[in-house]
């Protein structure tokens, strides 16, 4: 399998078999660069960075093949959308389905808190093909095992040691970060070398480097 990032917290994973699928495309992504010949999106939660409702619905205007997965505030939400009514199914954590030909496992349930004044809203995280795992806005710790993890690296909600203990929780042999459109170049290599000095530290996770639109054999 292949990983490519389109900015921000948006990905897509596919095989050489026509298997794929794109996690979060949101305003500060790449989107139709993300949905080109994808039939597949998983939505971990409706915070306009994770989801462009309009580039979404463009995208669904002109592939019928277009489906979307993701909670149920998000879906309600997208329904009011004429383009996207019929193409959405709701899920939740603790759940197991096929998406895009690959075996998914959703975990979580809730967005991390920002502040007592912000309304929390339902999040899903998403562990696709037994390999990759994306928390969305969350710190949520899946059960099962990771191989690659996607470590959200600055946000409004995001206190970096937390991010610290996530990536010794979660103990993936391989991670790279997203989340990281609001932070300047100087501001990431800050966080990537701590991220990889807290792999090297407890011998676990290996934090690598990934540029946007640059894919990684999985």
């Amino acid at each position: 399998m292949k990983l490519t990032k389109y900015g921000h917290s948006c990905v897509r994973i596919a095989d050489d078999s026509d298997r794929r699928l794109v996690i979060d495309p949101g305003v500060f992504s790449a989107v139709p660069d993300a949905l080109d010949g994808i039939d597949t999106v998983l939505l971990t939660h409706q915070h306009p960075d994770h989801v462009d409702v309009e580039a979404l619905s463009a995208a669904a205007t002109r592939n019928s093949e277009l489906k979307v997965w993701g909670p149920r505030d998000v879906v309600d939400q997208l329904a009011k959308v004429e383009a996207l009514a019929d193409r959405l199914t709701a899920v939740g954590p603790g759940e197991s389905f096929t998406a895009g030909g690959l075996q998914i496992q959703t975990y979580g349930g809730q967005h991390a808190l920002i502040h007592s004044s912000v309304p929390v809203v339902s999040n899903v995280g998403y562990l696709v093909a037994d390999t990759v795992y994306h928390p969305g806005d969350s710190y949520t710790v899946p059960t099962a095992a990771v191989e690659l993890l996607l470590i959200p690296i600055s946000a409004p909600w995001a206190r970096i040691s937390d991010t610290y203990d996530f990536v010794i929780s979660v103990r993936a042999p391989r991670a790279f970060g997203i989340h990281d459109a609001i932070v300047s170049d100087v501001g990431r290599g800050m966080y990537e070398m701590h991220m990889k000095r807290v792999g090297e530290l407890y011998g676990v996770t290996r934090y690598e480097h990934l540029d946007d639109s640059v894919g990684v054999e999985l």
